[in-house]
């Protein structure tokens, strides 16, 4: 039976995915097809979602930063836009938590984007990032009031529930960087999850706050890594059980299209936001544009919902409203940049006058060189460059990566290299050279793009990962081609060599 469920979630996840569409909508799709076909949702199944939805809400505990949610446009916006959109659906759905529920964006989907295109610590991902987190909160919240039983008197203890984060951060040390690293986290989200439901509360934010234990903790985010397949392939039973509990039976045509209608005014009404709170068109339109979803969160509540009877639609509806949502959006989000490009002319009218909090620079003041992107390559190539005599100056998405380089001395501005407004404002007099050292090849291939449209005529250098990068590389301007990969292997026996030579001629003297 569980083969039968993983082929067929395969099968329709891989379809989806070639068609630009999240695998989730085909896992969604599967359950469906399955519920059809007379096959319905077990025991197993049931205990698998429920680990996926843990494990959901632990890894948002270990992205959980207070700094991040107190910034005001995370706030302010993130706020209003609930509460906005939220009376917007409640016109069509009379139901106060679900209505709350509908104004959340996925954040599967988007952290999964982010991540794909390598944008996560980008300014518009933080924002959106932070956003997403202050929504999964809200959604812990309804959770806990829909999901909570007759509290405990053990509850209390939960207040020292802090105190525990120096001895589960001094196991998480030993824990290595495999896969008892793995082990570890799985058994922190069931542990919080299953004591909280112990003493009567709500399992989704004992996960969320077990998490929130190890955030900002020096092996958090690797945790949060090595989970992150794990909490994937549990976060399927999720979908595949709510697509297997009724199929489509039930499900409201009229209601879907008004809710999926009613999907196409969170993007607009994000961007509205972001201008009103002082950012730049761009962070605007491309921060709103991955928000534009409705979410997996909604499921978790309507399920919650459900089963105290205060769903006031059926949970098919729900779902097939969630996929396809999620099918509109994916695509566009994906080509966030270009979209701008076309619809910039139109949205720069949009800004309000001043500077903005992402400003982005517009001269170099004497630079030689321009390091975009301040990795671990680009900050070689900075240090190197800067031994040599040049002036270089670096070039960063990343403002907390920008700030560490700027404490060290060096100068780097923030700026994102997939922003057409950047090249085209920038001051590139007395450049004589481009690196481009940015691990994302769409944006090695705009930046390059827009390099040739101002005319640049000084050295475009790039990094290339694969070898069927190189054309496409080419082709958009770039001069020369770095190899990291197969360079530092042809280094690093070019040094044995020189070390075997030495060894040689010493081992010559000696007899």
């Amino acid at each position: 039976m569980e083969a039968l469920w993983v082929g067929v979630a395969f099968a329709l996840g891989l379809v989806a995915s070639r068609q630009g569409v999240p695998p989730l909508v085909g896992y969604l799709g599967a359950g469906f097809l399955l519920h059809g076909l007379g096959f319905r949702e077990t025991a197993f199944l049931a205990q698998a979602a429920e680990i996926g939805v843990l494990l959901l809400l632990f890894s948002v505990g270990l992205k959980l930063r207070l700094r991040d949610l107190l910034d005001p446009r995370v706030l302010g916006v993130g706020g209003a836009h609930l509460l906005l959109f939220g009376l917007l659906a409640f016109l069509l759905v009379p139901n106060p938590p679900l209505a709350l529920a509908l104004a959340f964006s996925s954040t599967v989907l988007v952290a999964k984007l982010l991540e794909n295109k390598k944008e996560l610590t980008t300014y518009h991902g933080r924002l959106a990032i932070g956003i997403l987190v202050l929504q999964d909160l809200v959604a812990v919240g309804l959770l806990g009031l829909y999901g909570a039983k007759e509290l405990s008197p053990w509850a209390v203890f939960l207040l020292f529930l802090p105190l525990l984060r120096f001895g589960v951060g001094w196991l998480l040390e030993r824990s290595g960087h495999e896969e008892l690293l793995v082990l570890f986290g799985l058994g922190v989200a069931l542990l919080g999850g299953e004591g909280f439901r112990q003493v009567g509360l709500s399992p989704e934010l004992g996960a969320l706050l077990a998490g929130a234990l190890l955030s900002g903790h020096p092996k958090g985010a690797e945790m949060g890594r090595a989970l992150w397949s794990l909490k994937e392939a549990f976060l399927v039973a999720f979908f595949l059980e709510i697509g297997m509990r009724q199929g489509l039976k039930g499900v409201d045509l009229g209601l879907l299209l008004g809710l999926l209608l009613l999907s196409l005014l969170k993007t607009p009404l994000f961007l509205g936001l972001f201008l009103l709170s002082g950012l730049r068109a761009r962070t605007a339109f491309v921060a709103g544009l991955y928000l534009g979803n409705y979410s997996e969160f909604a499921l978790i509540v309507g399920l919650a919902l459900e089963r105290t009877g205060a769903l006031p639609t059926g949970l098919p509806t729900l779902a097939l409203l969630v996929a396809l949502s999620m099918a509109l959006s994916a695509p566009l989000a994906r080509f966030s940049h270009t979209l701008y490009k076309r619809l910039e002319p139109f949205l720069l009218r949009l800004e309000r006058p001043g500077r903005h909090p992402d400003q982005e620079p517009e001269r170099l003041d004497g630079a030689t060189a321009l390091v975009v992107g301040m990795g671990r390559t680009g900050g070689a190539v900075y240090r190197v460059l800067q031994a040599k005599g040049e002036r270089p100056v670096g070039l960063d998405a990343d403002p907390e990566k920008v700030e560490r380089h700027r404490a060290k001395g060096r100068r780097v501005l923030y700026g994102d290299a997939e922003d057409p407004e950047l090249w085209e404002r920038l001051d590139l007099s007395g450049l004589k050279a481009v690196v481009l050292a940015l691990p994302d090849l769409e944006a090695k291939l705009l930046a390059a793009r827009w390099l040739k449209e101002r005319g640049f005529s000084g050295l475009v250098a790039a990094t290339s990962f694969h070898l069927e990068e190189d054309p496409l590389l080419k082709a958009a301007g770039v001069d020369l081609l770095f190899h990291p990969f197969r360079e530092a292997g042809e280094r690093l026996a070019e040094r044995v060599l020189e070390a075997m030579a030495i060894m040689g001629e010493v081992s010559h003297g000696r007899s």
